[in-house]
Parts: structure tokens; sequence; C-alpha cells
């Protein structure tokens, strides 16, 4: 395809958020020709709204798909405007079918209002949210949330393991992924919600359709996303399934692959 993208969808961490927390100059730069250019930038993420000030004050343009597509983002304005959510009864059956499947499996919710953990759920990033913690789950969903986290906080198993045994056990009743390889984590949304299908709505509204899109990602939560469009790029950093699903590879985060792939796009005519 020899025409320069309507949309371009980028994955954060480990895409184009440095392991540090950074981001870089060439990065923002790529990023803020491509919207000068006219073409509409969407941050898409596993990262909850909290998480997004820091994007917000490196681009302060595009918009936002946070929660791997429970929810679209107002980022400028700091304000969800849309979402799909897990119902507290298949909050429920998921802890009673992944509990029967994974004995040492522990569980977290989050929405808006609260973030709430099991006492042996250890958190990596959310220490201070819930210190306490609750014997059970089920004790504390009160109703929907955007998203279940369900760890082996052992390290029993890896998060590709999980993930295998989780399609099973949940097929038809919500969407699970995982965004890092190496966390034993478990990212589980409302069923049939993902970076893909949200980018997909939110496209279609925009009367773009899959060929003029262009993504970027490195992990199973992006596979989706990474399938739908008509161009996407797999970091060559990232999950090693990513080229399965991705129709090229982009160099790796550490070398600001997005920024060199984007400066190739944006020559092209529109």
């Amino acid at each position: 395809m020899s025409k320069r993208p309507k949309l371009i969808a980028t994955d954060l961490d480990g895409t184009i958020v440095q392991h540090d927390g950074t981001i870089t100059q060439r990065t923002i730069d790529a990023f803020t020709k491509a919207k000068d250019l006219g073409v509409h930038i969407y941050f898409v993420t596993g990262r909850p709204p909290r998480w997004m000030s820091e994007i917000r004050d490196a681009f302060s343009f595009g918009g936002a798909i946070c929660g791997n597509g429970a929810m679209l983002y107002d980022l400028q304005n700091s304000k969800v405007t849309e979402e799909w959510m897990i119902s507290m009864p298949d909050q429920v059956e998921v802890a009673r079918r992944m509990r029967a499947a994974i004995p040492t499996i522990s569980f977290a919710i989050e929405t808006h209002s609260y973030y709430h953990r099991e006492k042996s759920y250890i958190p990596r990033w959310d220490i201070g949210l819930d210190n306490v913690g609750v014997e059970r789950i089920e004790d504390v969903a009160k109703g929907p949330v955007f998203k279940m986290l369900a760890r082996c906080s052992g390290g029993e198993l890896t998060s590709d393991q999980m993930l295998e045994i989780a399609l099973q056990e949940l097929d038809g009743l919500v969407t699970v992924t995982h965004s890092n390889a190496n966390e034993s984590l478990l990212e589980i949304s409302a069923l049939g919600i993902s970076k893909g299908t949200t980018l997909a709505k939110v496209a279609g509204r925009l009367g773009i359709d899959a060929a003029d899109c262009v993504s970027f990602g490195d992990n199973p939560n992006d596979f989706p996303m990474l399938a739908w469009c008509g161009r996407s790029f797999a970091m060559a950093d990232g999950h090693p399934d990513g080229i399965k699903y991705a129709k090229d590879v982009a160099p790796s985060h550490h070398s600001d692959g997005v920024a060199m792939v984007i400066e190739k796009l944006l020559e092209l005519p529109a």
C-alpha cells in the first residue's frame, strides 16, 4: 500500500514507552508530525485512565482507548466517554472457573471508583491502592468492572501458560489476554471487547476502514488490533507470536522503532 495512513494506533508500554517510563523526543516528534498532517492518533492501552496523565503531558493531542478496549477516554479532558464492563455475575463465574483450573490463582478488580485485590494477589504497579486486601474477590464485587486481573503471585505459571488454560476455561464468558509474558498475569475484559474491536468501532465512526489504519504493539493484548488493521507492526523485541497477527515488524522500542516506521509512512502521498 503506497498511501499515507489516515489513522495511527499504538500501544504504550514496550511499544512507545520505554521500560523506565519515558518517551523519546523522536517519538513525540513523529506523532506530532502525523497529527499536523491530519492523521488521527489513538493511544490504545491496557492501562487504566489514572495512568494516562504522562501520556497527555507528553503529547497534548490524540484519543485514547484504555483497559484493553473497555473504554474510550477523552485524554485531554480526563474523561471516560464510553465503556463496556464485566457484569458482577460474570466476575463471580470467572473466579469460580479459574480457581478450579488453577488453585493458586488470585484476583483483583478495577473500576473508576475502586480497585480491590485478594490478600494473596501481590501487586506490582498498584501498590498502596488496596493495602488491606480481602480473602475472596467476590466479597467486594459491587457491580460492573472494566477489568479483572488474575495472577499467580508465586510465579507457578507464566502468563502464556495461564492464558492457554484461561482461553479454554473462559471461552464464551469473557475476553482474556495478557500484556507481559514475564508477570504471571492475565487481564480480563467483557466478552467481545478487545483493543481491536474498539479501534474498529472508533475508525468506523470516523469513516475510516481498516486498510487506512496502521497499528503498533508488542504483546497478546495487541494482537486483535494488529490483526484488524490493514498495516500493522509487531515490535521486534515483543512477544514472539506478534508476527502471526501483524503484517510487518518494527525495530525494537529501545531504538525508536515506531518513530522510524511513522517517519517513512508520512513520506507517502495522502
